[in-house]
């Protein structure tokens, strides 16, 4: 089927003259996860990862993905003819050097120029130029293959309430417009979604676990314009938007829009901006290439989202609490597998008040599916679970106060001494940072070791960040704050962690063949001491959930660990038994104790 479709693309390539295809995982947003719609990579390579790109020439089909997918990726590619490109591994050329080296004098790149952003399009442009080649991005040649294609979404969308999001549209939007005056700019282009949903204190229902949906945003001195399919706004939504000084135009008449900007600067981030739409503003206007300032303005959470988000947490944590203690005490008694553990798991989530869905799909892995970062248990794939062995389980929830990120990893039962000593390394490592203390100006690549540093003396690394920001009843995923050991231009996630965002802690183990390992726990940047030496930071911790005492090993660890896990426990009994039963504060009491 993949070869099928490899085929008719070709064919599509072949009359217009396009030597090499680029098709990227995106929608016209730049969004980290997409829409089915979207799914273009996903259709022609049946790689079903939420990262990579693929390259189709006339000759070869190659497809490019991170270190969270090589597992997977080699296992879906397989018998498919395509080649799988590890990113960031020694020897394997990036995307834009791959199609260099493949692009003839004289030969023509093709890629849909509305779901490529402007930054590597622009790359690709430079590439031709050099090879007297030329580009063509006015189609969407999948798009002309797909004949089942779904229907771009169209979900409803609602209101935040101040009560929960902490500022009105006015406020926020008053605060883009001091941005855009700093950098000279009439005119400021919003293509991400996340942003849009922010800056307008609404939510949709277009991606599957984040509650966005499709729109552009144009924020001018006086006035701003929401482009958007009119028929998901109800009458509420529409006053909300006019009381906001907002007003409404087709959702495709952005691309208008740009090509009438007349000599004006225009502010826009080129990164997260479609390169069809630069490429119209730049007719007439002057670009400002920078971050979208409400990156900024929202990775660093307000007093309400704070104090809500903790309390989304408390609920989150009694529910993963709930389904530790019924996988413990049910584990070899009562047949349970990956996925019906997962549902379990979901429905004590949705027991909570004001939940609202998944942030993410939950990623249920026992024994050697673990080793696979993003695995996503299938009927086929679908573990039953044992009285032995590592089950770990990533999952989270939207609720009206907040999103919420946990991973934890628990023992089932007899473990090996290597098990035990690589859950008491990843203990340690996830503890190492939580407990920081460190200067104002620092970023998560200043931190990174502290997480690193006790499976690097093992000679162990994990093939991702550390952690990453956390949106608020948004993506999962945000920057512009992050942890990891080197600057990934791609993640934007190196900025300063200032107090008041929220970044996640998740180092990990994942052994090819036999098991994965991570604890994950939610930090809030706070305030330290300010002396001589200037503002010191440290991280409130807002993970409320037992680390599994039944895999550490107490020797492992130095006085203070011991002291920052029994401590941690404390906190964690404090805030949780209130909202359990009798039997389960006793377990947990247990679960709990120090060490």
């Amino acid at each position: 089927m993949i070869q099928e479709r490899l085929k008719a693309l070709r064919t599509l390539m072949r009359e217009r003259g396009i030597d090499i295809y680029i098709i990227p995982t995106s929608d016209f947003h730049q969004s980290e996860y997409v829409g089915e719609y979207f799914k273009a990579r996903k259709y022609m390579t049946g790689f079903t990862g939420s990262a990579g790109t693929a390259v189709v020439t006339m000759e070869e089909a190659g497809l490019w993905t991170d270190g969270r997918y090589f597992i997977q990726a080699e296992a879906q590619l397989k018998g498919s003819g395509i080649k799988l490109f590890k990113m960031g591994e020694e020897g394997v050329p990036k995307v834009e050097a791959y199609v260099e080296s493949v692009l003839k004098e004289g030969g023509r790149i093709g890629f849909d120029g509305r779901v490529l952003d402007a930054k590597n399009g622009e790359c690709y442009a430079e590439i031709a130029e050099k090879k007297a080649a030329h580009l063509y991005t006015k189609e969407d040649l999948v798009g002309m293959i797909w004949k089942e294609r779904p229907q771009l979404p169209a979900h409803k969308v609602w209101i935040v309430e101040k009560a929960y999001a902490g500022k009105t549209i006015e406020e926020k939007i008053k605060e883009v417009r001091e941005k855009m005056k700093e950098e000279g700019a009439e005119v400021h282009i919003l293509s991400s979604l996340y942003d849009i949903a922010w800056l307008l204190n609404l939510r949709g229902g277009d991606i599957n676990h984040v509650p966005v949906f499709l729109s552009f945003l144009s924020v001018e001195k006086e006035r701003a314009i929401l482009f958007v399919n009119e028929k998901i706004l109800d009458a509420d939504v529409l006053t909300h938007l006019r009381e906001g000084g907002i007003s409404i135009q087709h959702y495709e008449g952005i691309y208008e829009y740009a090509k009438s900007l007349l000599e004006v600067k225009v502010l826009l981030s080129q990164a997260e901006t479609n390169y069809q739409i630069v490429d119209h503003v730049k007719m007439h206007a002057e670009i400002v290439d920078r971050p979208n300032p409400s990156e900024f303005l929202k990775a660093v959470k307000n007093e309400t989202e704070l104090k809500n988000t903790r309390i989304a947490h408390l609920k989150d944590a009694v529910a993963v609490t709930k389904f530790m203690y019924w996988l413990k005490t049910n584990i070899g008694k009562a047949e349970i597998t990956e996925i019906s553990a997962s549902d379990y798991l979901e429905k004590l989530r949705r027991e909570q008040e004001h939940f609202l869905d998944l942030s993410f799909d939950t990623i249920s892995a026992y024994g050697p599916n673990a080793a696979m970062m993003h695995y996503s248990a299938t009927e086929e794939s679908n573990a039953r679970l044992k009285p032995e062995g590592f089950l770990l389980v990533d999952s989270g929830g939207h609720y009206l106060e907040g999103t919420t990120d946990i991973t934890r990893t628990f023992a089932l039962g007899k473990l090996t001494k290597e098990e035990k000593l690589h859950f008491t390394a990843v203990c340690r490592s996830n503890l190492n940072l939580a407990n920081a203390k460190f200067l104002y100006g620092c970023c998560g690549i200043n931190l990174d070791i502290l997480a690193r540093g006790p499976l690097w003396a093992l000679g162990i690394d994990y093939r991702c960040g550390t952690g990453h920001g956390v949106g608020h009843i948004l993506n999962v995923h945000e920057g512009p704050n992050g942890f990891r050991w080197r600057i990934v231009p791609e993640r934007n996630d190196s900025g300063k962690l200032e107090a008041g965002m929220i970044t996640t802690d998740e180092p990990g183990v994942y052994i090819e063949g036999k098991y994965g390992i991570r604890t994950e726990n939610e930090l809030i940047t706070v305030k330290d001491e300010k002396n001589e030496y200037g503002q010191f930071m440290k991280f409130e911790n807002i993970t409320y959930v037992p680390i599994d005492l039944d895999a550490i090993l107490p020797e492992e660890m130095t006085a203070r660990e011991r002291k920052e896990l029994n401590d941690y426990h404390k906190m964690v009994y404090e805030k949780i038994s209130p909202y359990l039963t009798r039997e389960e504060q006793e377990w947990l009491k247990y679960y709990t104790r120090p060490i």
